[in-house]
């Protein structure tokens, strides 16, 4: 069995906070993969289901971020796990906004979520590290973890969770750098290659012929440079 814990924090005053993707992400495997609904079990609330055939509990502790080891300690010790089978999601402030990597062991961080699971399981569990950003000033990071997303934040948000949902599979055979490219190549595309220009050579038009007319610029903010362009050169 494989524990997948959410982390963030309890109720709705926190449910939209950049601290609560780890609750955001569990809700979004629950949904996807048809889990049952949630019910309260070792000081969280627990789903059990299948994902790939294999079976996965689904946890988002209800202790507190800061006292989230309270809960996955018991659900370990319980079920007689390795902290190997447990992979932790949580918000990563080392990461820009959208960035997902997978670490195993380590340390905390000063994320106080992980602080508590490592006093409780060891530091041996997995890790899913979402980035949310950094403020850019440590006194700031206190209020950003506990702000809202903003608007702007919606369309990476949504793209990441549907694409850590939908590849949840490789995360229970244990293929994590497999489950992290994939994911990066859905919020991350790689651009279409815009195809070569043809290499003719236009010929002057003949007496009497007329040249036909280019077609309008597609690209309004290439059409604003080259005026500038232009007008410097007169200059």
């Amino acid at each position: 069995m494989l524990i997948l814990v959410g982390l963030g924090n309890p109720g709705a005053k926190y449910a939209s906070n950049r601290h609560n993707i780890g609750f955001m992400a569990a809700d979004v495997i629950h949904t996807r993969h048809r889990f049952p609904p949630w019910r309260k079990n070792f000081q969280a609330e627990v789903a059990e289901g299948t994902i790939d055939g294999e079976r996965v509990l689904l946890m988002k502790p209800q202790t507190y971020m800061n006292e989230s080891g309270r809960s996955v300690g018991d659900a370990v010790r319980f079920l007689k796990l390795a902290p190997s089978d447990v992979v932790v999601i949580h918000d990563e402030l080392d990461l820009p906004p959208g960035k997902l990597r997978m670490k195993v062991g380590g340390g905390h961080g000063g994320h106080n979520g992980l602080r508590s699971i490592t006093s409780q399981i060891t530091d041996g569990y997995r890790r899913m590290r979402l980035g949310i950003g950094h403020p850019g000033d440590k006194a700031l990071v206190h209020a950003h973890v506990l702000s809202d997303f903003a608007k702007a934040d919606r369309d990476w948000l949504v793209r990441l969770l549907d694409a850590i949902a939908d590849n949840a599979g490789e995360l229970v055979k244990g293929a994590d750098a497999t489950f992290a490219n994939r994911v990066h190549a859905i919020t991350e595309p790689k651009p279409e290659r815009k195809p070569k220009p043809d290499a003719t050579v236009a010929r002057p038009a003949s007496a009497g012929e007329t040249t036909e007319e280019k077609p309008p610029e597609k690209n309004a903010m290439a059409a604003i440079l080259k005026g500038l362009l232009a007008q410097r050169t007169r200059r």
